[in-house]
């Protein structure tokens, strides 16, 4: 059954699409925080080791939630790698060390591509596509990368 919240077909549709997006962006940052926590070697590894687990527990909710909006407006989110890796904008590396502050300047990064992915996206889904509810909702999600973010980089002073 279609939502019906007051939005065209076509506005929802676009807003999904660029959710769906999101997620994606999400789903690799998770998956990336994963691979710090399990990968993480040196002197700080036990404190690097429950860091890294705190951030991909967070970002577990954090893809949840994406995915549950995208329901919400009444698309469905996608859920296969293969969409996922057409979907993102983040890239995977390929390191040579294992250390602490590598994979923690590699999150900050796409933490902050995230910031301002969704600082454009407040906008234009409220006022282009009329999903105030939507706008809001990505408004959070920003002001929990924010945190997420201010942690890592908290690491590097």
């Amino acid at each position: 059954m279609k939502a019906n919240i007051g939005i065209s077909e076509a506005n929802t549709a676009e807003v999904a699409h660029e959710l769906s997006k999101l997620l994606a962006d999400e789903f690799v940052l998770y998956t990336k925080a994963r691979n710090a926590h399990w990968n993480v070697e040196g002197p700080d590894f036990i404190n690097k080791h429950l860091f890294f687990e705190t951030q991909y527990n967070e970002l577990a909710d954090m893809v949840d939630e994406v995915a549950e909006r995208i329901r919400q407006l009444g698309h469905y989110a996608p859920a296969t790698l293969g969409a996922y890796l057409e979907l993102t904008e983040l890239t995977e590396v390929f390191r040579q060390r294992n250390d602490g502050i590598g994979f923690i300047k590699e999150l900050l990064e796409d933490h902050d591509h995230i910031i301002f992915k969704l600082r454009k996206l407040i906008d234009s889904f409220a006022s282009q596509y009329h999903n105030e509810g939507t706008s809001d909702f990505i408004t959070g999600l920003m002001q929990r990368h924010e945190k997420m973010a201010w942690f890592l980089r908290a690491h590097l002073q």
